[in-house]
């Protein structure tokens, strides 16, 4: 792949749905298509407790660098691929630069992790356990326990649990900026 040929560059891929990775990994296997999909990982709730999860940063879709001239049959069919963004005859490209700024904020292996650091003043959701799906409040963290004091409704009621900090998951919209 010459990088000065200019039909060479980042496409945007549309994958199947839940599929980002195995596109990925089928078009790691050309040679002459270079794969990016940016990932995060985060604890989700589950009902034994908090598992940690990995999606993509961008949810059904992927980046590839590839001669379009000759390669975009065999990325348009390639497994896991639904499709090349286009717009009509238009086929847009990601500047390198953008894609070099992404790969930089996620590092070496392309996955940016939340952290899942509480605080007081924090709403969360309790996993696991009698409280299971309750939401909280953080009231104090308590580091060396391991644990954390919650406010929470209970039966109309507000009532104070302490419970293990793995048994709490901070609320989607509190979770840190992701670059």
């Amino acid at each position: 792949m010459d990088a000065h040929d200019s039909t060479t560059a980042w496409f945007c891929l549309r994958s199947q749905p839940k599929h980002e990775h195995i596109a990925a990994a089928h078009l790691r296997g050309r040679e002459s298509v270079e794969v990016f999909l940016p990932r995060i990982r985060f604890r989700r709730s589950a009902r034994r407790g908090p598992v940690w999860v990995t999606e993509a940063l961008f949810p059904n879709y992927l980046f590839a660098r590839f001669d379009w001239q000759k390669s975009l049959r065999l990325v348009r069919h390639s497994p896991g691929v639904s499709g090349v963004v286009h717009f009509g005859l238009r086929w847009p490209t990601i500047p390198d630069d953008v894609i070099h700024q992404l790969r930089a904020s996620l590092g070496k292996e392309e996955v940016h992790i939340i952290p899942m650091e509480v605080a007081p003043g924090d709403r969360v959701k309790i996993t696991g356990g009698s409280f299971h799906g309750f939401d909280a409040v953080v009231t104090q963290v308590m580091p060396s326990q391991k644990r954390v004091a919650l406010l929470l409704d209970f039966l109309g009621q507000q009532a104070t649990v302490k419970v293990d900090l793995e048994r709490v998951i901070k609320e989607a919209g509190q979770r840190e900026s992701i670059l």
